[in-house]
């Protein structure tokens, strides 16, 4: 037996052996998103924003090059009761970092710096490794330098205001963590002294070659570089403490940031710059291969990451992403170029992954095309599928559905298992239908379900001709 099949096997017999539980201690059914329309992309977003407690939540979704919804959810500051709209400005955190690398690769367009530069290039006496590490480790992430960042909250030191040079010291002229180029290990270090060479070479401030170069010619009027927090027109961040109420975060200090996370968005203006960048409107097309392009590591690894990008490449197309965060605050970037598609989720409270990758992957799961899979005969899989869980429920399955080798598999005994974990285990509440793919000249399709209290996933397998090789589920 192999081990897919052993897993989910085993994952039938839990469910059959575990006792039911009753329906008054069972949870609030998760909210599904049955598609792209804008009413039930609202009422996806607005009951995962309640359910999961968020403040104050900012979105955008842009399917081939158009908006379909760009709305604000919940508040922007809590003391004001002020409602989060589409023009509110949140932080994006290391989305930043996506600019940035595009100021530094028009600087060498221009002929004005070379990302295969080692840093000491550039005479920065107080930066410590210089002759062993190249600007393209700091945009890869591959540097080996210490992250000044890598906490989850706002310790004393980062709370104060401290010269860029002072950070940049700190930090670089401590024992590299690793050989650059063997490893990959997110830095907030290393860009922020790649923004701090794009002045040195520039002769401007970073937030003036990001105002000229990007901002401005790209009409992103509704973004802003360390703005002071409390100005109109900006979200209040906060912190969760435990269970109990949020409290307003404690933002860095002045010098902390810049290069590595300083901007303010909203999704209306990430939208625009995605598909600036997917249109070539930002970089020459060598320059955005390279930031499109995972770092290969010293021993041939994939970093699975660019330059400001992050990469999926094992679905049906190439998906961008990126997340961000700073005190109070936290973002998802995510792109699809073939299709000139994007979503782009804010929130206004530290630790909020939860409802910001809910949102994003629900969105993205629609976005993304079906992933070059056979045409089959029949209904839809996520109707068939939920017909054999009717059938194995029952006891009794048309075997007429289903291939020689999944009917032989399938024995009375099995089938029998497979019915009375269901039957204990309840009715099935809700259904989502997964991404359809392929797989040895098969659709493969999963469904994710709620039955009774228990969340379980199935797998099918479909041959073209619409018979059933393969139907397991288990939890999830």
């Amino acid at each position: 037996m192999n081990t897919l099949t052993s897993v989910l096997l085993l994952g039938v017999l839990a469910a059959c052996n575990a006792a039911p539980q009753p329906a008054a201690s069972s949870p609030a059914a998760p909210a599904t998103l049955k598609s792209l329309d804008p009413a039930d992309l609202d009422a996806f977003i607005a009951k995962t924003v309640a359910d999961q407690h968020a403040i104050g939540v900012n979105i955008g979704v842009m399917q081939e090059g158009k908006v379909i919804l760009a709305k604000g959810y919940g508040l922007a500051n809590t003391s004001a009761e002020a409602p989060v709209t589409p023009d509110t400005l949140f932080a994006i955190g290391s989305v930043t970092k996506q600019f940035t690398c595009s100021v530094a690769l028009q600087l060498e367009e221009e002929g004005k710096l070379s990302f295969s530069d080692r840093v000491s290039k550039y005479r920065l006496d107080f930066v410590g490794h210089a002759d062993q590490v190249t600007l393209r480790d700091l945009g890869n992430h591959v540097s080996g330098y210490r992250d000044y960042y890598p906490l989850d909250f706002v310790d004393r030191p980062m709370a104060t205001d401290w010269p860029e040079e002072k950070v940049l010291a700190t930090y670089t002229q401590k024992p590299l963590d690793f050989p650059p180029g063997s490893r990959y290990s997110y830095s907030n270090t290393g860009y922020l002294l790649l923004g701090h060479i794009t002045t040195l070479v520039s002769g401007k401030p970073f937030a003036q070659s990001l105002q000229e170069r990007l901002l401005g010619p790209l009409g992103l009027t509704h973004t802003r570089f360390e703005p002071t927090r409390g100005e109109p027109g900006l979200a209040e961040g906060y912190t969760p403490i435990g269970l109990g109420p949020a409290e307003p975060s404690i933002p860095e200090g002045l010098g902390w940031i810049g290069a590595a996370g300083g901007l303010w968005s909203t999704p209306g203006d990430l939208m625009k710059w995605d598909l600036a960048l997917i249109d070539g409107q930002v970089l020459k097309p060598a320059s955005w291969q390279f930031m499109t392009t995972p770092r290969a590591l010293s021993d041939g690894r994939s970093s699975a990451y660019g330059c400001g990008q992050s990469m999926r490449d094992r679905g049906p197309v190439l998906v961008l992403t990126h997340g961000g965060g700073v005190s109070g605050f936290g973002a998802r970037n995510a792109m699809i170029p073939a299709t000139r598609s994007a979503v782009v989720v804010m929130a206004n409270a530290d630790w909020a992954a939860g409802v910001l990758d809910t949102i994003q992957d629900a969105v993205l799961a629609k976005l993304l095309p079906v992933a070059d899979a056979p045409k089959v005969s029949g209904a839809a899989a996520k109707d068939v599928a939920l017909d054999m869980l009717r059938q194995i429920r029952s006891g009794s399955v048309d075997r007429a559905m289903l291939s020689d080798e999944y009917s032989a598999f399938l024995t009375p005994a099995r089938l029998a298992v497979m019915s009375k974990s269901l039957v204990d285990a309840g009715d099935v509440s809700q259904a989502e239908a997964g991404p359809v793919s392929e797989r040895g000249g098969l659709e493969v399709s999963t469904v994710r379900l709620l039955v009774g209290t228990t969340p379980i996933r199935t797998l099918m397998y479909r041959s073209p001709g619409g018979k059933i090789e393969e139907f397991l589920f288990n939890r999830r």
